[in-house]
């Protein structure tokens, strides 16, 4: 069974270390900079930490670490979300069990309200994933970059 567990502060290096292994993975669609210490900045990192309106959170299918997710309010095209996805991730030795969709759909239904989602366009399988996710939605689609697309809904 899927679950999320907020990530604690104690978490906050295993969370580092997850999150860097997703950073290395969207290099294939983003053009990110690896610092001299072999790791891509994000700069709202420490943030999760600190802004109690950002929430970090581990995505479990029963006992087994399977991904995260974290969620902010902070709208990336000047709109007022309840929720904008900020990074979302199931490894992928799990994707083909749909436990991305899985954990997707939980976190809708544990942050109902307004979202946003932004992916980008050549990631194929996330494209897929948002679109099948918030086809029940009729979100309203905005083009974000020459590359990238939000997903405005309330769930």
């Amino acid at each position: 069974m899927i679950r999320l567990v907020n990530v604690t502060a104690e978490q906050k290096e295993l969370l580092w270390n997850i999150h860097q292994k997703y950073l290395y993975e969207m290099t294939n669609y983003y053009d990110n900079d690896i610092d001299e210490s072999g790791n891509i900045h994000y700069g709202y990192f420490d943030a999760y930490f600190t802004d109690p309106k950002r929430t970090a959170l581990f995505l479990y299918d029963d006992e087994q670490l399977i991904g995260f997710a974290l969620i902010n309010p902070y709208s990336l095209i000047g709109r007022n979300p309840d929720h904008v996805l900020g990074e979302f991730t199931v490894f992928p030795k799990f994707r083909r069990h749909h436990s991305g969709l899985k954990a997707a759909e939980l976190i809708l239904e544990t942050y109902p309200g307004q979202w946003e989602i932004k992916y980008n366009e050549h990631n194929t399988a996330a494209r897929a994933l948002w679109t099948r996710l918030t086809e029940k939605y009729d979100p309203e689609k905005y083009r974000y970059s020459d590359y990238e697309t939000v997903l405005i809904f309330r769930a």
